[in-house]
């Protein structure tokens, strides 16, 4: 698995303007079996800073399975207009830390 981080900083959009668009962008994140999960956080201490999350069932598949297939047109269409404002992009794999 792979975690897509997409961290936006708004300096001319409004953040409920990306949630509306991400409302309609999810359905083909929903739709695409390389999505495995997704989730939109706001900072509580600087609002227009949002962070999107996906989990991906690898990056090879977000990058040739998604993005070359049915459900990335519509939902690039969705969200097009905030591309500006992406501070990073970037995949991630997960590890486990663990304490006492």
């Amino acid at each position: 698995m792979t975690v897509e981080y997409i961290r936006y900083l708004l300096v001319t959009h409004v953040p409920a303007a990306l949630i509306a668009a991400y409302e309609t962008a999810r359905v083909h994140l929903d739709a695409a079996p390389e999505c495995l999960a997704y989730d939109l956080a706001q900072c509580d201490d600087e609002p227009n800073s949002l962070v999107l999350r996906i989990e991906w069932t690898s990056a090879a598949a977000h990058m040739h399975g998604f993005r070359r297939g049915p459900h990335f047109p519509p939902f690039l269409a969705a969200i097009r207009d905030f591309i500006p404002e992406i501070a990073e992009m970037r995949h991630y794999t997960p590890r486990m830390i663990s304490g006492g």
